[in-house]
């Protein structure tokens, strides 16, 4: 071979070996920065899982994550519908129910159905007729509780014409007796003083909290009375406090703390939020009968 040939081999078998040493070094290099990281993962792992283990064993000496609060009920409490009554004026009862009750007392009210055929409102109503001329009545009971289709009253009205009356000059206690139901069904103890003035055929026009009551002798006549009940919660004081009052003002109590309460507790009782939405509901009952106490 010449010369020239055998130092280009020799060359090339140099720089082959060259080339195999130094990718042996390169890989043990690799090789020996990726151990520590394996290392430092493995034992990341081992000591995650063994906090996890101890996490989840439950320590009967650690104290609870939700100490108790000291929060007062009365500040997260849906108002119950007995606190919305003592401060804002409603019907607490139905227009059918009002209309049964008159008709228990033997007051011969029809039953609570539509005016009439293209009519929304609803009604019942009672009329007597005990005299009368070729025109007119001369002595007749009208009475009629107005409404609507979901039994909430919207007013009550009643006309006296020639009223009997005892030597004292006194309502005959049948006729006093409609405005005794109409008082007592409302549950509006304040209004219950005018029964005294409607015995004694006064005027009397009584406005307070939201409602109105009227008794008064028609103008221009001297034997015919009307009488008028219904709500006026058009007041600022009003509107405040039937907004304060709407279910849709209050959230749902969290679960946390009805989990966290007293046992027998109000806390510990399924949430029932009872107020000025549920009026509705209970008065629509025809069996529903409330309590004025």
């Amino acid at each position: 071979m010449p010369r020239n040939g055998r130092s280009l081999l020799w060359a090339g078998l140099l720089i082959s070996v060259l080339l195999l040493a130094g990718m042996v070094v390169f890989y043990r290099q690799v090789h020996h920065l990726e151990d520590p990281v394996g290392v430092f993962e493995n034992r990341a792992l081992n000591k995650a899982a063994r906090s996890s283990g101890i996490a989840a064993r439950p320590d009967p000496e650690a104290p609870s994550s939700l100490p108790p609060t000291s929060i007062s009920l009365q500040l997260i409490e849906v108002p119950k519908l007995e606190l919305a009554s003592q401060f804002l004026r409603m019907w607490r009862v139905s227009g059918p129910n009002i209309c049964g009750a008159l008709r228990g007392a033997g007051i011969e009210m029809s039953e609570w159905k539509a005016a009439s055929m293209r009519n929304r409102s609803y009604e019942c109503y009672f009329q007597r007729i005990y005299e009368r001329d070729e025109v007119r009545p001369l002595s007749s009971t009208f009475l009629k509780v107005r409404g609507d289709e979901m039994g909430d009253i919207v007013e009550i009205r009643a006309k006296i014409i020639g009223p009997t009356t005892d030597a004292q000059g006194r309502l005959a206690p049948a006729v006093l007796r409609i405005f005794e139901i109409i008082v007592k069904q409302a549950c509006w103890r304040d209004f219950e003083d005018t029964l005294a003035s409607i015995q004694n055929l006064r005027n009397v026009e009584y406005e307070r909290f939201g409602s109105y009551l009227s008794f008064t002798r028609e103008a221009g006549s001297a034997n015919i009375f009307n009488f008028v009940l219904g709500l006026k919660a058009t007041s600022s004081s009003q509107v405040k406090t039937k907004t304060y009052f709407s279910t849709e003002r209050w959230l749902r109590m969290p679960a946390v703390l009805l989990r966290t309460s007293f046992s027998g507790s109000a806390w510990g009782r399924p949430y029932q939020p009872i107020a000025l939405n549920d009026v509705a509901s209970t008065r629509h009952s025809p069996k529903s009968s409330w309590n004025c106490g």
